[in-house]
């Protein structure tokens, strides 16, 4: 079953509490919150001061994907803040070794773990680390900036994750796609076996979230 979570980056700061009601009562299974810290990606947006106060206001399951430096860091005040899964990039490690050190810290506060390609990554160094994490996350834009085009190797990228996860009988895992989703690119990320699309400008720009949400299931 697909789960669409839309992303917060494209709402009004002002009003997120009310946008992440609003758009769960529009039939979102996720809210996605994107943490850019200026250094892995060149802009900035929230961090655990904000995910701690949504959760006070919403039961939602939050889907966070940190796109910073040294996220192994901050990873248990995500937690405690109330992050659901936490996702961090492949990139922003040289050796496996450290990025199950994450992927461990993660599942050891009772949270999913996630780990992100940016495009330009390619598939193929996940799999030794699939097993491992409950969530895999294909960046179909490079990250920072909501709004960019997608990527056209995407469906590509997605169904390579797919095919060896179902070798190696990772039935559970999760994978997630994130840039440029709208109905067209949806349903080619959903055919390349696409468990989760995130989508921001498209549902929140919409005149009917509910109905963008459901174009995308």
């Amino acid at each position: 079953m697909i789960k669409v979570s839309p992303s917060i980056l494209s709402r009004d700061f002002t009003k997120l509490g009310a946008e992440c009601d609003r758009i769960v009562k529009a039939g979102a299974d996720m809210i996605h919150i994107d943490v850019m810290d200026g250094n892995f990606v060149p802009n900035i947006t929230i961090g655990i001061p904000v995910v701690a106060d949504l959760r006070k206001v919403s039961d939602a399951f939050f889907d966070v994907h940190l796109m910073i430096d040294r996220p192994d860091r901050y990873v248990k005040r995500f937690c405690d803040a109330g992050a659901d899964m936490l996702t961090f990039h492949y990139e922003n490690y040289g050796s496996d070794e450290d990025r199950i050190k994450v992927i461990n810290a993660v599942k050891e506060c009772g949270k999913k773990a996630g780990i992100s390609i940016k495009p330009a990554t390619e598939p193929e160094k996940l799999f030794s680390l699939l097993d491992k994490v409950d969530f895999v996350l294909v960046m179909s834009v490079e990250p920072g900036f909501g709004g960019q085009k997608f990527k056209e190797h995407t469906p590509d990228t997605i169904a390579k994750i797919k095919k060896y996860a179902d070798k190696i009988g990772k039935t559970d895992l999760m994978i997630g796609v994130d840039g440029g989703i709208n109905a067209e690119t949806g349903t080619l990320c959903k055919n390349a076996g696409a468990d989760v699309l995130i989508a921001g400008s498209y549902v929140f720009g919409s005149r009917d979230c509910a109905a963008a949400i459901a174009s995308l299931k």
